[in-house]
This record gives structure tokens, sequence and C-alpha cells, in this order.
């Protein structure tokens, strides 16, 4: 049975500041907190209600009432565990690097960790608007992508001033990301908030808008969300680098 004091501790990790302040964040879920246990990020505790047999003392059988008192997920999913958070590697800028300028929606980011995994990304760089990527929804969309993807929070802008690689940037009035030739295999791809796109500070920093036509007739739709519009211009890119080989 789980102590006042434990419950306590484990719910106070849905707030940033609170993982921050204790450097753990949290992960649901049979097959999330299986791919995690298989990378190289520490564990610090595992809540579950049917055992995982891992050579540990930090395993913990619980009853589901126990469970539901700490999860943050509707409907909780057998276990709950608790991680360290690692620290990040420094940023490689000759692959192409995603960069998020003050993406707010966690099953956003989530996705286009997820994605960043897909296509091969290594670095996914972040401004500090952008909501935290151990946020518990967060580590829940990633499906276990967020151990494989390097992600720092940093001064977008700040760095984008200090590299000398090609900037892109998703705009809804930038060249055809079908017909661009300048598309490189390397370099920083910027995707906007979902409700106003890449601020200005950041905008005056691109070196190439490229955009995703509308094919539709009425060509109506508004824009596309972020985390689409970025599997699409992530395809594109390495569609690109294959046919170039």
């Amino acid at each position: 049975m789980l102590s006042k004091n434990q419950i306590k501790l484990i719910n106070k990790l849905k707030l940033k500041k609170h993982r921050i302040e204790s450097n753990v964040f949290v992960a649901e879920g049979i097959k999330t907190i299986k791919e995690l246990l298989e990378s190289n990020l520490k564990l610090k505790h595992l809540y579950t209600t049917e055992l995982f047999n891992i050579e540990t003392d930090l395993e913990t059988l619980i009853s589901e009432a126990d469970l539901k008192r700490i999860s943050f997920l509707t409907t909780p999913n057998k276990a709950l565990a608790v991680f360290e958070i690692p620290k990040s590697n420094p940023i490689d800028l000759t692959q192409m690097c995603v960069a998020l300028d003050d993406v707010r929606d966690p099953g956003n980011l989530g996705t286009i960790i997820r994605l960043c995994d897909w296509f091969g990304v290594r670095d996914l760089i972040c401004n500090k608007g952008t909501v935290d990527c151990f946020n518990p929804k967060v580590v829940q969309a990633t499906m276990g992508s967020i151990t494989r993807v390097n992600i720092n929070y940093i001064d977008l802008e700040a760095f984008i001033n200090d590299v000398n690689v090609p900037v892109y940037g998703a705009f809804m009035d930038g060249k055809n990301v079908y017909t661009h030739n300048a598309l490189l295999n390397s370099g920083i791809l910027v995707m906007g908030n979902e409700a106003n796109g890449v601020s200005n500070s950041i905008e005056a920093l691109i070196t190439e808008k490229i955009a995703i036509p509308r094919f539709g007739a009425l060509k109506a739709t508004e824009s596309l969300n972020v985390a689409t519009a970025t599997s699409i211009l992530l395809s594109e890119f390495k569609r690109r680098t294959l046919t170039e080989k």
C-alpha cells in the first residue's frame, strides 16, 4: 500500500517546477515503460499491478486502487514509473534538426518527437516557451521515442543567430516544398506555434520559407496541425535525401 507521502510526491510531478526540483519524470503504461527500461534512462521506482520481473529492488506491486491515486491518465494502464531526467547532448548541425517555436500542446510535441525518431532526426531544439518534453502527456504521446531523440531547450533566437546553416521555416506563403530546389539534407527546420505560427523574431532569421501547398478544389482549409505539417515536411526532406544518393 502506498503512503500518503508517496502519493503526494508523485502527484506533484504533474507540474514542471517539481520535475525540475526533483530531476525526475513519470511514464505510464506497460509498453512505454518497457521501452524506457531498455534505454539508458535511470529508473528511480516502478509501481505496477503486475510484476515486470526486473532484477531490481525498485519495483513495487500495488493495487489498482493505488494506481488510480497516482496515475495522470483517465484510465490507468497497469504501471507507473519514475525515471531520472537525462542530460541533453550537444546539437549536431551536420544533420537536419527540427526546432520548435512555442509549440504548446503536449500531444503535438509528443507526436513530433515520434516523427523525429521515425525520420531519423537526432536533434529536436525547443525554445523555452515550448511545452516541457517531460510533461506526462508528452511522454505518453511519444510511446518511447523520447529515449531516442536528443532534446534541448535553449534560446532559439540566439542559437540561430550563432550558427551558419540553412534555416527553413514553415509558412503559408513560403515556396512550394515539392518544387523548391534548395532543400538540403542538413540545417534547421523551424515549426511555429499552433495559433500564431513562427514568431516575428525567429522569422527574421529564416533563410528559406517553405510551404505545403493546398490541393483541394476550394483551397478553403486555413492551416494544418503543426505535427501533421512536420510529418509532411520531414517526409519530403528525407525523400530528397534518398533521391540524391
